[in-house]
């Protein structure tokens, strides 16, 4: 199904009430001079404890184009681009943090390389970033892992700035910290003509930076579990099947031969040899990795693929729009 409209700009949202009402008066410049009238800018209201919330439904009466979802808490980013995927009614999809770091003037640009390069998915790479080194160095360095294990060849993997097709926002479930990897789930989905633009990164002009150094150890373990979802996350007894088989036949073969030796040379105690225990534990390994595979199995092939979040409030967005709780 394609989307309704020409445009939809997804905008997470956490504590940014002091730069809401700049965003909006700068989207509605940009869209306004470049004659794009069939859009919708959808404000996901991520938990927010300031007065980010009633900001954006001032706003919405000011701008008609401007919708809201807003969260009962904190779910974090990946929540809040999911929910706002599931809602966007556009051909083109654009997400952009409500930070002011990322530059509205992109827009036409970003729309001009999925119409007419014809990309599935581009994204913003900040080449002149405006963010301190306890920002630029772990990005650069997750940038780095993830282009050798995807095979991606993009230089800002978490660039909030990216414009999808959308169908690729319709086809890609976005949860837990993996927003960061959204190039890798897209390419996983099938939508293998990623490209990149370098784009504008304005300093922070108002609030605080929410990046902390856990999202360091939880970008590498993201990235891990998002590589061994894309390969085997429809098919997880071919991991653990594989891994299930070779262990149980290694513990099979130390006790066949320890079983030969006892048989043919009259060996009494073959218990007193660590080997023997050995090959029972990696029997039992054997055992349990196979049947965690197949139930895997049966889970991935029975469980619903929905992540479901508590909605408290929505502007110009009906319950029934695609935005599922």
């Amino acid at each position: 199904m394609e989307g309704t409209l020409e445009l939809s700009l997804i905008i997470p949202t956490f504590n940014e009430e002091e730069s809401l009402p700049e965003l909006m008066a700068w989207i509605d410049h940009v869209v306004k001079a470049n004659h794009i009238s069939r859009f919708e800018a959808i404000v996901i209201d991520d938990g927010s404890s300031d007065a980010s919330w009633q900001v954006t439904g001032q706003l919405s009466s000011q701008y008609p184009w401007l919708k809201g979802i807003r969260f009962r808490r904190n779910y974090g980013k990946s929540a809040a681009l999911q929910k706002g995927f599931e809602a966007a009614l556009g051909e083109i999809v654009i997400t952009m943090d409500a930070d002011l770091q990322d530059s509205p003037e992109e827009i036409p640009g970003l729309m001009k390389m999925i119409r007419e390069e014809n990309y599935d998915l581009v994204s913003g790479w900040k080449k002149d970033r405006k963010d301190p080194i306890g920002k630029t160095l772990p990005s650069k360095l997750f940038n780095r892992v993830t282009r050798a294990a995807s095979g991606i060849k993009l230089h800002d993997f978490n660039c909030g700035l990216k414009a999808y097709k959308h169908d690729v926002v319709k086809n890609i479930e976005v949860y837990g910290e993996m927003h960061r990897y959204i190039p890798v789930m897209a390419k996983w989905a099938g939508f293998s003509r990623i490209g990149e633009k370098v784009v504008q990164h304005q300093p922070r002009k108002f609030g605080y930076s929410k990046f902390g150094w856990e999202r360091m150890i939880n970008g590498f373990l993201d990235i891990l579990s998002i590589t061994f979802v894309g390969k085997f996350g429809k098919r997880p007894m071919h991991f653990f099947g594989t891994l299930g088989v070779l262990f149980f036949v290694v513990g099979f073969g130390i006790l066949a031969y320890l079983s030969f030796l006892k048989i043919s040379m009259d060996i009494v105690r073959i218990s007193d040899r660590p080997v023997f225990y050995f090959g029972i534990l990696t029997l039992i390994i054997g055992s349990q990795l196979f049947l965690t595979g197949f139930l895997a199995e049966m889970i991935s092939r029975n469980s619903p693929n929905r992540n479901r979040y508590k909605i408290s409030d929505r502007i110009g967005i009906e319950e029934n729009d695609g935005v599922m709780e």
